[in-house]
């Protein structure tokens, strides 16, 4: 008897919590939202507490409070939303840390609809310290880093974190390589395209490694260019006439050609020198 009435006990206990939990919810939704804002969220307790209180349904009670949030977070009418959005992603992440969707919408949700990219990169970094094994996390902070935040350099760390993690993509190792020319870190860039065009076995992929290859190495050999110009014209105190100028005078030792072995075109009016064609165009 004592045997069967513990199942019995458990069950009574588990829909009195429930029971509980809705409660307080039904009272704090009642609560006026300009006088407590956030009204509805705010005594949810900590994940930590939860996982106790469920009686080992931790993960049930993720997936309540994760589709909660959805509904939660898409109401427009409640102006300060977002305001507890990294303390309710939290809390699923303390009751599931394996329930990898949460992760991935909480971050979607402060990029697109609070503004917040900092607050994403935050949610989906615990989504990888809690899931070291999936390199979906460090890809799509890359992915905000780059094209929200324009922080290149943080952006090719996330695509290197990415790299790491057996399953990751191949075309991120060209994400990273092109964060890797926007902050400005031309030779290892070249490197890094350089190993995607040797390694690579689609004609395609190959087509388009080259064309970066050709895009660094007129960013290089532009920027050589520009200085011997400017150092030309210190010397001279006027402009070249010509790129030819440069070896003549000894500015340089010779003129570097694009990847292509045309020379490169400059405009003795304004000193600028720019590449004979756009690499998307070759």
């Amino acid at each position: 008897m004592r045997r069967g009435a513990a199942p019995i006990l458990l069950i009574i206990a588990l829909l009195a919590a429930a029971a509980g939990i809705m409660a307080l919810k039904v009272a704090t939704d009642r609560i006026p939202r300009a006088r407590v804002p956030g009204s509805s969220i705010i005594y949810l307790p900590s994940g930590k507490y939860l996982k106790y209180a469920t009686f080992g349904y931790s993960s049930l009670a993720a997936d309540l409070i994760y589709l909660w949030s959805i509904q939660y977070y898409s109401n427009y009418e409640i102006a300060d939303r977002f305001k507890y959005l990294e303390r309710i992603f939290s809390i699923i992440s303390e009751l599931d840390p394996r329930y990898t969707d949460p992760y991935e919408v909480g971050a979607l949700i402060a990029v697109a609809e609070a503004g917040d990219p900092e607050l994403a990169l935050k949610i989906l970094d615990m989504g990888l310290a809690k899931n070291p094994d999936q390199w979906v996390f460090p890809f799509e902070a890359g992915h905000i880093a780059q094209m929200t935040l324009k922080d290149f350099e943080r952006a090719e760390k996330y695509y290197e974190k990415c790299l790491a993690i057996p399953g990751a993509p191949a075309f991120v190792s060209r994400l990273r390589a092109n964060a890797l020319f926007k902050r400005g870190d031309l030779q290892t860039a070249w490197q890094t395209w350089l190993e995607i065009y040797d390694t690579a076995t689609d004609p395609e992929v190959k087509k388009v490694a080259s064309n970066h290859l050709y895009q660094v190495k007129a960013a290089i050999d532009i920027a050589d260019l520009t200085d011997a110009v400017k150092a030309f014209e210190a010397r001279f105190h006027r402009r070249p006439a010509a790129l030819d100028d440069l070896t003549r005078t000894g500015i340089r030792s010779a003129l570097p050609k694009d990847l292509d072995g045309e020379d490169y075109v400059y405009d003795p009016a304004t000193g600028a020198v720019k590449a004979p064609t756009i690499p998307w165009k070759r």
